[in-house]
């Protein structure tokens, strides 16, 4: 896998480096400070050079992508999802190509209409109208790093906001009547309960989320399309699995989402 070397000299060097882990198997244990992601654009501008490169190696186009916040007023973050990474519930995940299964509960939403660029603005009422069904998803944490949470967050955002694989459930279309800060979510790992509990995700609401990254993917010269698939950050935090697992999630009034883990693998 290439890149582009009509970026700037950090972009294509953590992108290069990010590339390889890929490639090898074999992590990255730190990011040499001179290439460090000063802010999130210049991130963004990691994760542009590596969607580029994942795509021309055959990891599919982009289907989607996922966006969260710290709180309900933080300015959100994202990263965008590859369709070799992005799979319907009951997908057989064993053996895994994940380093890692950090287990996340998530709320998901599939649009029906593009919403491309244009001189103003998406409001959040246009993307409302856009969205065609709410889903629930699971998502696996996975890493480019040595392990999660080991280097500065910007670094961590350039990787793809550590994205892993999403498995997404079958949609309901009437997704405006749910709240999803107040959705009860159970999730079951071989067959026992880990977590039952009421909303959970930081973010708050997540239209906030949507209509941000509407106009954000815009400026990133890929905007949402129908099809896509976008998921909303945690509702539990994440569970980092060693074994074979069975998971199912289920939201309350939505259909479950199931999948089937490996062993994670490390080198």
């Amino acid at each position: 896998m290439t890149v582009s070397t009509t970026q700037t000299a950090p972009d294509v060097h953590l992108a290069s480096l990010l590339l390889d882990a890929r490639r090898t198997n074999k992590p990255l244990h730190t990011v040499p400070e001179t290439i460090v992601p000063l802010n999130s654009k210049a991130a963004y501008a990691v994760q542009d050079v590596v969607a580029r490169a994942l795509s021309e190696a055959g990891k599919g186009e982009i289907v989607g992508w996922k966006v969260g916040a710290a709180t309900p007023t933080a300015l959100p973050s994202c990263a965008p999802l590859h369709r070799t990474t992005v799979f319907e519930s009951g997908h057989d995940l064993s053996p895994s190509f994940c380093r890692f299964h950090g287990v996340e509960a998530e709320i998901a939403y599939s649009f029906k209409t593009d919403l491309p660029a244009r001189a103003e603005p998406w409001t959040e009422e246009e993307v409302a109208e856009a969205i065609a069904a709410i889903h629930g998803a699971i998502e696996l944490l996975d890493t480019r790093f040595v392990a999660p949470n080991t280097q500065h967050n910007f670094s961590h955002l350039a990787d793809q906001g550590s994205h892993g694989v999403l498995i997404v459930g079958r949609g309901v279309t009437e997704w405006r009547d749910f709240t999803p800060t107040t959705l009860p979510m159970t999730m079951l790992v071989n067959g026992e309960k880990k977590y039952d509990q009421t909303g959970g995700n930081s973010a708050g609401d997540p239209l906030r989320l949507l209509t941000w990254l509407a106009n954000h993917a815009v400026e990133r010269g890929r905007p949402l399309r129908a099809g896509d698939v976008v998921t909303t950050g945690s509702t539990m935090g994440t569970l980092f699995l060693e074994d074979p697992a069975q998971i199912c999630v289920s939201f309350e009034g939505l259909f479950p989402v199931e999948t089937r883990l490996g062993a994670p693998f490390r080198f």
